[in-house]
């Protein structure tokens, strides 16, 4: 059986020491993100150690609302920080014709990817699903209840439409010119869909990727998309039917079997190693590979985490993972 490729989400971070190093020579995490040079020489510092097969742009999800205006500040212990938007009269603070201009940078390391990875790796652009991208917005940070977010789409939901609208809008855009740039994939990050309620889904998460993939194919007709709607169980399959993403990648709740039975014959699939397995190596995580590779490798499949790697991974368990998914 051939050997599926692999990449794995976050693969450039803090638990590389050549990237801490960059990231203090750019000033903050913010600089490091609108810095082509820095930006290009993290994303490929994985590929010169584990030989990945597809590297991911370097930048973050938030650069949207950063780049609509909202201020943004990402502080030791606290993650992402944003002065929240929680009505629709507070749109009025997003600047929607300077985006492309503050995001030009990201676009020069897609371009500088392009031509400095290796030729047998392919490029990955992505960009954070309009819903989940909401709710930093509305929150104002991470959250555990999305107590904001949930408030504003009850009581205001044509409100809170005009905000996914401009994310949609920006969106499709941001990411049609990271294909021109270079982009050979996309992958469209929904981290929070599975806080939606079931009868909120397909609205607010599958709706907005649904019309992002369109606009991106009506460009691109043959442009491959892989979305990631984290922690929706069943709600993958409809996702899936009507988003019209090329493939979809697991989080590390998903069944194998299930899967591979109900998931995998709709459409490839990418995962789903707990990264914190990842963290603890060994014989656990090699039976878990070995497991995740006879479970899904019969069908079109891209190894990964099921979500990204965390900053206490050892380097070498990186480095094992990528020798046993080569059979090494």
């Amino acid at each position: 059986m051939a050997r599926p490729p692999f990449w794995l989400m976050r693969q450039a971070g803090r638990y590389l020491p050549e990237y801490r190093a960059a990231r203090a020579d750019a000033g903050s995490f913010l600089d490091l993100c609108y810095n082509p040079k820095l930006a290009e020489e993290v994303t490929l510092q994985p590929l010169r150690r584990y030989g990945m097969d597809a590297a991911i742009l370097f930048a973050d999800i938030l650069l949207i609302p950063h780049a609509l205006g909202q201020p943004l500040a990402y502080r030791e212990g606290e993650g992402p920080v944003l002065d929240p938007i929680r009505s629709a009269a507070e749109l009025s603070k997003l600047d929607v014709t300077r985006i492309h201009e503050t995001l030009a940078p990201v676009y020069e390391t897609v371009s500088r990817l392009s031509q400095s990875i290796p030729q047998s790796c392919t490029l990955i652009g992505f960009a954070g699903a309009p819903w989940t991208v909401a709710t930093y917005m509305v929150e104002g940070r991470g959250s555990k209840d999305y107590a904001h977010t949930k408030h504003w789409i009850y009581s205001d939901p044509d409100g809170f439409g005009e905000l996914m609208e401009i994310l949609v809008a920006s969106t499709t855009e941001y990411l049609l010119r990271q294909v021109a740039a270079g982009a050979e994939v996309i992958q469209i990050f929904d981290t929070w869909a599975g806080v939606l309620p079931d009868d909120a889904f397909r609205k607010w998460a599958i709706e907005p990727t649904r019309r992002i993939v369109e606009g991106l194919r009506a460009r691109h007709p043959d442009l491959p998309v892989i979305g990631f709607p984290k922690g929706v169980g069943a709600n993958i399959i409809d996702y899936v039917k009507e988003t019209g993403v090329t493939a979809v990648s697991l989080d590390t709740g998903t069944p194998l079997h299930w899967a591979a039975q109900e998931v995998q014959s709709l459409v490839p699939v990418q995962g789903n190693l707990d990264p914190l397995l990842l963290v603890e190596g060994g014989a656990a995580m090699e039976r878990r590979i070995a497991e995740i590779l006879e479970t899904l490798g019969k069908r079109p499949f891209i190894f990964n985490l099921g979500h990204g790697i965390v900053p206490q991974t050892p380097p070498e368990n990186v480095a094992r993972l990528a020798a046993l998914i080569r059979g090494e």
